[in-house]
């Protein structure tokens, strides 16, 4: 069995029109583990549809918080589930202008349609809460960060925090697609906007609570959501 990884992202209600979206287009269901009918699709067929969403489904749908990390040495999900409900216990819910569909680089993802301040403290909260928790940094993993095209202010936070795009660099996204070329990414495009559309999934982002994830062998899954001011 792999060490297992964790993460602290935001993830909609289970039976919200959002929720229900975003499983269906990366055909996954994070909550029950299990694989979700995929949407009808004019333009593509469902194999090509799930290599093309094979990237965000190992991670379930989500909006990064805290990125996924092993747990440190002598750290247990145990005492992370405590400082989740601490965390959660002392926020308010708040609410976010709807989702649009964006490009983000080579691959399609849903951002609020304007900044959320609130949504940007809850994140950089998280960063620092949860570091904890968070082994330090393998030298493949740390070379495979470095790779990408980081500016010196991300390759500071990589160090520091494990993830160089948090605080400053920081940018709520719900990922739908992996790295597509132009083309089919145009097409992609014109597919989801038509099921967001008819979704009832652009409505305002309602944020009351905070999920773990958890990845052992296969995807992560969605293992506990902590109500805020609970």
């Amino acid at each position: 069995m792999s060490e297992p990884r964790y993460a602290i992202y935001y993830a909609p209600p289970a039976q919200s029109p959002l929720w229900r979206f975003g499983s269906s287009v990366i055909g996954y269901d994070a909550e029950t583990g299990e694989d979700c009918t995929l949407p009808e699709l004019r333009r593509f067929d469902a194999e090509r549809w799930r290599e093309m969403t094979s990237e965000p489904r190992r991670y379930g749908f989500h909006g990064t918080l805290k990125a996924p990390f092993r747990l440190a040495a002598g750290r247990s999900e145990a005492e992370l589930r405590a400082v989740c409900t601490r965390f959660a216990s002392v926020r308010a819910p708040f609410v976010c202008t709807g989702v649009a569909l964006a490009v983000l680089g080579r691959f399609l993802a849903l951002k609020t349609v304007t900044p959320c301040a609130a949504l940007d403290r809850l994140a950089a909260g998280a960063v620092a809460a949860f570091d904890e928790f968070r082994a330090p940094m393998s030298e493949a993993e740390q070379e495979k960060r470095l790779r990408a095209p980081l500016t010196a202010r991300q390759k500071e936070y990589l160090m520091r925090w494990g993830y160089p795009y948090v605080l400053d660099d920081f940018r709520f996204h719900m990922t739908l697609t992996g790295s597509l070329d132009e083309a089919e990414r145009g097409l992609a495009e014109a597919e989801l906007a038509a099921h967001l559309a008819s979704s009832g999934a652009d409505g305002p982002l309602i944020v009351s609570e905070i999920a773990l994830y958890r990845q052992e062998n296969g995807p992560f899954r969605l293992v506990g959501r902590f109500p805020f001011g609970s």
